[in-house]
């Protein structure tokens, strides 16, 4: 038995479970990351620090709506990312899911959506999940227990990003940036939290991800720093689904 088929058998168990399409996203990609490039004043750094191989949870900061297209294009490998379900309705709903995106019931605990991304970093791919849980100021200030916990389940390294730049100061959460605008996408150095085994404690996932927050704080002011351009501010409209 392989190391990769035991991982799906460990609790909570993936055994039963599909791989996530995503064939459908590979060319799309090839269009999208030279659209976006002409779109907008686009300036990627260090983009060496991503893992080119294994499993990486991608962990950036929520700004807009441009968020996931923008980081599914540009990003050096395909991406796996949770998206809130009232989005993953009709026609675009099929398409998203084709294209290996993850709906997330957040009105409450959706363990299926948590299998699935635990799934989707057991095979060695890359997860991007925003750790604040919901678009706002972007600042890391409130970190949700989900990031830990993918985290102290399976292993993964993660990996923070700093977006900036993909709302102006004090816009709309669910407007894109006017053509021509400049964005900044900062990787930060890949960082990995102790594996802990089954059962998980509440109060250990805080406690986790209370240390997340701090390294994404970190990273963050030092790519406001080392690029000179600040956070947009609070929105001037919430998230619907906050």
């Amino acid at each position: 038995m392989t190391a990769e088929v035991t991982g799906h058998l460990e609790l909570p168990s993936t055994a039963d479970l599909r791989p996530l399409p995503y064939r459908l996203a590979l060319p799309l990609r090839k269009v999208a990351k030279p659209y976006f490039e002409r779109k907008y004043k686009l300036t990627v750094y260090n983009e060496d620090r991503f893992p080119l191989t294994g499993p990486v949870l991608m962990t950036p900061n929520h700004l807009s709506l441009l968020d996931a297209p923008l980081l599914g294009a540009i990003a050096p490998r395909m991406l796996h990312q949770l998206g809130k379900i009232e989005v993953f309705g009709g026609l675009q709903g099929w398409f998203l899911r084709r294209i290996g995106q993850i709906p997330v019931d957040r009105s409450s605990y959706d363990p299926l959506a948590v299998r699935q991304s635990i799934h989707v970093l057991r095979d060695g791919r890359v997860l991007n999940i925003y750790p604040e849980g919901t678009r706002g100021p972007g600042d890391f200030s409130r970190i949700r227990g989900g990031v830990a916990y993918l985290a102290m389940v399976t292993g993964a390294p993660i990996l923070p990003v700093a977006l900036l730049g993909t709302r102006l100061p004090h816009g709309d959460v669910e407007g894109f940036p006017p053509a021509g605008s400049p964005i900044d996408v900062v990787y930060g150095e890949v960082f990995t939290v102790d594996r802990v085994p089954f059962p998980r404690r509440h109060s250990d996932v805080r406690a986790v991800a209370d240390q997340i927050g701090d390294v994404l704080r970190a990273h963050m002011k030092a790519a406001v720093e080392a690029t000179g351009h600040p956070l947009p501010g609070g929105p001037d409209k919430k998230d619907p689904d906050e």
